[in-house]
């Protein structure tokens, strides 16, 4: 808590200093936070559409992760205080298309990330309101799953492909997306390893986080891959700005750390049944997150001091990540032990499953 003061008071100190500098990290570090609550809820809505051992003993760490929601909103309020220092579409949108120009007015802006959070908190209360009750988790996360997912994906290219009103991507929302997912699925799979509760085999979370990670790297490919087949200058530009100062090696950081080492190291089947290697898989994508969030969104913010951007990133990352833990916490904490057999959930499926479990212990 103590820590979490004195990085408040260092952001405080670094809006009075440099606003622009100051918002542009702090949105760095927002953006890598902010998505562990987004991703769980997407995790949480499909593990109530595919019914295995996960969905009741991760529950808890659904229920607590997406609890966040309102603490996420309640921390972008600084970027949308001064979002006129980083968004240029917001500043000046009278250089833009007509379209743009209204879809960029400052009100409309926060109105509709005000409409974001107002339906994922909306749609985890929904989750948590139907355990236990079959037929109303099936309409809870199919509902979901559309909504949510469709809104996800405005809500990146409203956050941060807006950074470059000159630059379109038709996928940037599922990159958004997956970045969410990896980061949701990494919180969700690490709080359960460290929970004193046992939440099965390691081998199968080992999959699931395989699997998000091809995903995301599948998406980032085939952007490059459309872009670079296009030629487009106004697409092109995007890439060569993450290619120059420095970048290009963050860019390398990233793909050895969250793609090759993490793809290698997990085809080796005594990695995926280890819990420490899992574990350790999982911090180290929870930390790409940061670096990924970075090179997104701070090339594309100008005039940037480099020295009130490393301390605001730092103050940023320590004040929001100790926040959230706190909270979530204090949420597990208040969390019953139990929500009730997974007996009393799928009692048709209950055969099956006690078989597979007694294999998966053999």
């Amino acid at each position: 808590m103590i820590a979490a003061v004195v990085a408040g008071f260092v952001l405080i100190a670094g809006f009075a200093v440099d606003a622009r500098s100051t918002i542009a990290a702090y949105l760095v570090a927002w953006i890598a936070w902010g998505a562990i609550p987004i991703g769980a809820l997407i995790l949480f809505m499909t593990s109530y559409l595919v019914r295995r051992r996960w969905t009741w003993v991760l529950h808890p760490v659904f229920v607590a992760a997406t609890g966040l929601l309102p603490i996420v909103a309640l921390t972008f309020v600084p970027v949308l205080l001064f979002m006129k220092d980083i968004y240029p579409a917001i500043a000046d949108g009278a250089s833009l298309p007509p379209f743009k120009a209204h879809w960029f007015t400052p009100w409309f802006f926060v109105l509709r990330t005000v409409l974001y959070f107002a339906a994922w908190i909306g749609l985890a209360e929904w989750l948590r309101r139907s355990w236990c009750n079959d037929e109303a988790m099936v309409r809870a996360a199919s509902t979901g799953a559309i909504v949510g997912v469709l809104l996800i994906s405005f809500a990146g290219i409203d956050w941060m492909e807006s950074l470059e009103p000159g630059f379109h991507s038709s996928i940037y929302g599922l990159i958004y997306l997956s970045f969410t997912l990896v980061t949701g699925t990494a919180f969700a799979i690490a709080a359960g390893l460290l929970s004193p509760r046992p939440i099965g085999p390691s081998r199968g979370y080992s999959g699931l986080l395989l699997a998000v990670l091809l995903l995301w790297c599948y998406l980032h490919a085939m952007q490059y891959i459309v872009i670079w087949s296009g030629n487009i200058l106004k697409e092109v530009t995007w890439y060569l700005a993450r290619s120059e100062h420095g970048w290009q090696f963050a860019l390398a950081v990233l793909s050895l750390g969250q793609f090759v080492f993490p793809f290698c190291a997990m085809l080796s089947s005594k990695v995926r049944s280890d819990p420490h290697w899992l574990l350790a898989l999982c911090v180290l994508t929870l930390g790409m997150r940061g670096l990924e969030s970075a090179i997104l969104i701070l090339p594309a913010v100008h005039g940037l001091s480099p020295a009130v951007t490393a301390v605001m990133l730092i103050a940023g990352g320590i004040f929001l990540g100790l926040v959230l833990l706190l909270a979530f916490e204090a949420a597990v904490a208040r969390a019953p032990e139990e929500n009730g057999p997974i007996a009393s959930i799928w009692p048709r499926t209950r055969g099956e499953r006690e078989a597979r479990s007694a294999g998966q212990e053999r």
